[in-house]
């Protein structure tokens, strides 16, 4: 199966955000175990560095190093952005997110916000969702 991580899911995981933490490391054990495919978007890693800077820059590069250790990099190019701008989307990163996803055959986008991808072409789910599916 693969599974596009939005933003949120990401940053559950790398920041140990609690109550979210345990729900995203679920996800990262099944990629870890070979048992799904993850894949994030640039704008991902980009708002994550951001994020992490903050607190402790030090922090950044490690912490992506895994991220990327574990999950695959969507392409994010002018057809992406043509696409979003086109779309129905309200936000336009998650309209960048989604189809970013599209690009790759993703199976499910799991995210904490579903209704951020009504629009979605695109099963979406939350992680807790997604555990009572995974293989």
């Amino acid at each position: 199966m693969r599974l596009f991580l939005d933003t949120n899911v990401v940053m559950d995981m790398l920041q140990r955000r609690e109550p979210f933490f345990l729900a995203a490391a679920n996800l990262f054990a099944l990629s870890a175990a070979e048992k799904v495919e993850l894949f994030a978007s640039p704008m991902t890693y980009a708002t994550a560095s951001y994020l992490i800077g903050k607190r402790d820059i030090s922090q950044v590069k490690p912490l992506l190093s895994q991220l990327r250790t574990l999950s695959h990099v969507t392409i994010a190019d002018e057809a992406t952005i043509d696409q979003s701008l086109a779309s129905e989307f309200e936000d336009f990163e998650d309209g960048l997110q989604h189809f970013s996803a599209t690009r790759h055959h993703i199976d499910y986008i799991i995210t904490r916000n579903k209704d951020d991808f009504s629009h979605s072409q695109i099963k979406v789910l939350t992680p807790a969702e997604f555990m009572t599916l995974a293989p």
